[in-house]
């Protein structure tokens, strides 16, 4: 018979149940209920779909090349923190595709019960595959890509399907009407532009409304470093009532308190993560210390007061961040905490958010 009386520290210790952390015991994934009411929603240009205030771009850190523990701890505490947009590419890795992999894994682990309160978004036209078919504009591309794309994240959809760049090589009609099809053939609720200059966006636009698929967002590079948007695409997009989605609100993560002094190890500019050393200019390096200061005095972190910042004109829907932690994540939504700016803060401001060295990588297509 079983001695059951035994009280020793080590036949305690034995006969007491593992503890397991709820990742390992929980199959399912429960999101906070009180998730809608930590995040500010706006309406997209005209139109009736709203989008969060900050949206989680998987440009950077969802590639094989990051734990895969760790993006989904990211992925997880944005949907808790009401961020329901998630923004990839074709080619975003690396390697190319691995990202679109990565967030297909985590959404059947778990998001798959709600994919009807996510915006997921992909996008075709840059470099992706090898031959003429594996990149630009062609319907023979953007349509092929977006099977690829779906096949990698293993949904039946997407709800913002993008034209990455403008391609000189192929019509705008074509292009346009590539994305009309996937919408028609229900791969695609919506579509959407990214770096296309004011008089392309204007032409598209036409384009996609008398094909019948109006245009959804255009997604630009915009930062107190580069605000080529302020004097016409803004405009621009009003009148043809899309919305606005700028990415690298941070340009590229120098607007952060990282590169205050140097080039910490691990950081994007020291991993050649699309900011170069050549970007830390002492002139960019002397704006960014001046604008951490104004971010100090308002009580803010300097990246959650950039991201703050394009997001003052009502035009701009959302803000596409990127993240490499949680922690990072949650600074970047603190950001919605700020108190609105004063004219006097914006008028400090431009002083010092004026064009950086090398810092709009984009500039050749969105000039087109």
């Amino acid at each position: 018979m079983i001695d059951r009386t035994s009280h020793s520290d080590a036949e305690i210790a034995a006969r007491r149940k593992p503890e397991s952390p709820p990742e390992v015991t929980q199959p399912h994934y429960w999101p906070m209920p009180d998730r809608y009411q930590r995040m500010a929603f706006r309406y997209t240009g005209d139109r009736g779909l709203v989008l969060p205030a900050i949206s989680l771009g998987l440009w950077h850190n969802f590639g094989d090349d990051v734990p895969f523990a760790r993006q989904r701890a990211v992925i997880r505490r944005a949907f808790d923190l009401g961020v329901t947009q998630f923004d990839l590419a074709n080619n975003y890795g690396p390697p190319f595709g691995s990202a679109e992999e990565n967030f297909g894994r985590i959404f059947a682990k778990d998001l798959a019960p709600y994919r009807d309160e996510l915006i997921i978004t992909t996008k075709a036209g840059w470099d992706m595959w090898p031959g003429p078919y594996g990149w630009a504009g062609s319907r023979k591309h953007v349509l092929a890509s977006l099977e690829q794309s779906l096949q990698r994240m293993g949904l039946d959809h997407v709800d913002i399907f993008y034209s990455h760049r403008i391609d000189l090589d192929s019509p705008l009609e074509e292009t346009m009407g590539a994305l009309a099809t996937a919408v028609r053939q229900g791969k695609a609720r919506y579509v959407g532009i990214s770096s296309y200059s004011p008089a392309r966006t204007a032409k598209a636009a036409a384009i996609l409304r008398d094909l019948g698929t109006p245009l959804l967002i255009h997604q630009p590079n915009y930062s107190m470093f580069n605000r080529w948007i302020e004097a016409e695409l803004l405009d621009t997009l009003q009148e043809v009532g899309a919305g606005c989605i700028p990415f690298s609100p941070l340009a590229q993560g120098l607007l952060t308190d990282r590169y205050l002094d140097g080039v910490p190890e691990g950081s994007r500019a020291s991993q050649g993560k699309s900011l170069s050393g050549g970007m830390l200019s002492e002139e960019n390096l002397a704006r960014i210390r001046a604008l951490h200061q104004i971010a100090q005095r308002r009580g803010q972190s300097l990246a959650q007061m950039a991201i703050l910042w394009t997001l003052r004109d009502p035009r701009v829907t959302s803000a596409l961040i990127g993240a490499s932690s949680p922690a990072q994540l949650e600074d970047s939504v603190g950001a919605l905490d700020g108190a609105p700016f004063s004219d006097e803060e914006l008028a400090e401001i431009d002083r010092y958010a004026r064009p950086g060295e090398g810092i709009d990588l984009w500039n050749v297509s969105a000039g087109l």
